[in-house]
Order: C-alpha cells, then structure tokens, then sequence
C-alpha cells in the first residue's frame, strides 16, 4: 500500500497492508504465490490485477527503465514504484503471467524487458467491458462506411469504489488515456477521411455519484461529416451493471493466457523452430481498453478485427484454416454449378456426406485464396 498513487479517499479501505521496506514486500508477494501454489496443488498460477486504478508512473532513467535498475530501484525503495509494478515483477520472478485489469502504466519498460528475459507473459491494459467496446465497434463502423466523426464525447457516473478512486484527478488522468486511444487506430486507417496527424475531439468525463452504487450510465455523443458538408449525430444512453461485464472477462482472460502459455508457432519451414508467443501477449487484446503490444507493432482496437485473431488462432490450434469470408464459390456465375464431388463417411449413428467444391480454372498464374471447401485460384486481368 503506497498512498501516492491511489487516491486519498482510499485510505480508510486500506486495512490489510503488507509491511516492511520494497524488497521485502517484494520477496512477500513471490511467497505468497508460492504457498498459493503449493497448498492447492496447482501446476500453474497467473496473477491478475483487479485492484484500484493507480496515477501513472513517471518513468525515470536509472529508476523504472531498464530490467535492471528496475530490480535494484526496488532494492533502494524508490519511489516511484507502483504497487501493481510491485506484484507484476514479483510474478515475473516466479514464472507466473500476469494480467493488468487497470489503466495505469504497470509495464514500465523495465517491466517489459524483465518479462521478455524471463519469458513470461504480461497483458493489459484495463479490462473492455461496456462504454469502449461499444465506442470499437461503432466508430470502425462509422470510419469504414466512409463517414468522419469529427467530435467523440463520453460521459460517465458511477457510484462504486472505482468511481470514488476515479474522482481524484491523477487516478482519473489514468482512466482518460486508456479510454482515449481506443479510436486511434481505426482513424489512421483511413488516410482519405483524415489527414496526417487529423484525429477527431475526444473528451472523457468521469463522475462518482454514490447513489446509482455499481449501475454505471454512460452516455456518448458521435458528431460526424457526411456527404457534402453534411452533419449526423449519433447519441446512446448505457446503463450497465459495471462489475457483472467485468468479471466474466477475469475468467476469459485468464483461459486465454493459460492456453497462450501452451501455445509455439513455427513461421518458417524447415530448419525453422517452434516459438512461443510474445511476452507482450496482444492476443488478449480483445478484452482490453488499451492493448498492450509488441514494440514497434500496430495496435488494434477495432473489436472484430480483435475477435477474429482469437478465433482464428483457436481454428490453428485444431488444424482448420482462417476464418475468411469471401464466400468466392457463392459470387461466381457458376454458383451451384460447380464440379462437386461427394463423399459419404457412414458410422454406427448416421451418415455424414461431405462436398468439395473444384475451382474451375486451372491456370497457374493468380492466387491461391482458401475457401471452406478447399482453395481456389484468383486471377485478376
């Protein structure tokens, strides 16, 4: 428990504190993680932060920016070592994944680099339960229809503990960034509607009224630029139980890790050896506000683009081909006439007939595109 980076109104909740100096409450938390593991026989354990928004931490040169200085600066006691930079390093050092439910900047990069030597993943950030992932889908929606949404505001109030946090200033200031950046990606993808560093009035309001308890409203205004010159305004009113959207994604996210930590890819052919995933574990980004990824990697925020990464990874996983859905065999003038050659597979239950459908042309220049009955060529004059 270190006052700094919560908020004041927090101080009375704090009645179960570890003590002692940094490396000790360090060296506290990696035995507790071990005796969890221990006591309930388990072959694995992954730690995951759903604990107060916390302010941001300044990144400091000799501090938090390296592996290294990381661990002696926690030696030292710094302080400018957050609480859930704390429990992260702890479970990097005993080979556990750790989830970042909140939007503070847990993965300084001292954190990263400490968890790519140890190879141990790290995902987050701030768990995507309502008002942002509806605002994904609705503005990769209203960018690719070519329409510009030119003002994006967002007001919430809620009456839970996270909101009283979110009532301070610094812990609010964490909470805005990860709900800002959601758009960004979907606005730079298309060059024609924005010009280079053109980004739409993106203003995020948080208030904390007790009354409405953990029954969040949230409320957002899309103004955009239609066709000559053109106004349209979009507004939505959400009333969302915010915990109940919240703690079916603890369960998803910590599957997911699991299963990513069984998961190794070979890219190449042969001499080429299997590898596992980035530390920077941006398959989870689906469940997140603000992925974090790779360095020098594209952040996706567009929430189909992040679901089908989940799905097509699983279809990998059992041998099927990605998800693709040109539907070429269906858009052809010879739909439904294609060559079909039919294969009957009888068992003691019933009788299964499969059907593959042969691509016409047989030419060898074009493309080769999978289909889901089998692969097609593209040629295209």
């Amino acid at each position: 428990y270190f006052p700094d980076f919560i908020a004041a109104n927090q101080s009375e909740r704090a009645n179960h504190v570890l003590t002692g100096s940094k490396q000790e409450q360090l060296e506290c938390v990696r035995t507790h993680i071990r005796e969890f593991k221990h006591n309930n026989g388990l072959d694995k354990v992954i730690v995951l932060w759903t604990a107060n928004t916390e302010r941001f931490a300044e990144v400091q040169r000799g501090v938090n920016d390296t592996a290294d200085n990381l661990l002696a600066a926690i030696n030292r006691g710094e302080g400018e070592i957050a609480p859930s930079t704390l429990y992260c390093v702890a479970s990097i050092l005993e080979g556990c994944s750790y989830i970042n439910g909140s939007p503070q900047n847990t993965f300084v990069p001292g954190v990263q680099e400490l968890a790519t030597r140890h190879g141990t993943f790290i995902a987050g950030d701030d768990f995507k339960s309502g008002q942002t992932k509806f605002k994904s889908v609705l503005v990769d929606f209203l960018v690719s229809a070519g329409i510009k949404p030119n003002s994006i505001v967002s007001y919430n109030h809620l009456g839970n503990n996270d909101g009283k946090n979110l009532s301070a200033p610094e812990q609010f200031r964490s909470k805005e960034i990860s709900k800002s950046n959601v758009v960004d990606d979907m606005v730079e993808s298309n060059h024609l509607l924005y010009g280079l560093n053109e980004h739409p009035d993106h203003v995020v309001v948080i208030k904390y009224v007790p009354h409405v308890g953990d029954s969040k409203r949230a409320m957002d205004e899309y103004t955009s630029e239609i066709f000559m010159g053109g106004t349209n305004t979009i507004v939505v009113h959400n009333t969302c139980e915010d915990s109940l959207l919240a703690a079916p994604l603890i369960l998803d996210l910590a599957i997911l890790c699991e299963l990513s930590e069984r998961i190794q890819i070979k890219t190449g052919g042969a001499g080429c050896v299997y590898e596992r995933m980035h530390s920077a574990l941006s398959l989870l980004s689906y469940l997140c506000k603000a992925p974090h990824v790779p360095k020098n990697t594209p952040v996706v925020n567009a929430l189909a683009r992040q679901r089908e990464c989940i799905v097509n990874v699983l279809r990998a996983c059992v041998g099927l081909p990605p998800d693709n859905y040109m539907l070429l065999e269906h858009k052809l003038q010879s739909a439904g006439a294609l060559a079909k050659v039919a294969v009957s597979v009888t068992d003691t239950h019933t009788t299964h007939t499969s059907t593959k459908l042969v691509a016409p042309h047989t030419e060898e220049e074009g493309h080769i595109v999978d289909t889901p009955n089998g692969p097609m060529r593209v040629v295209c004059d």
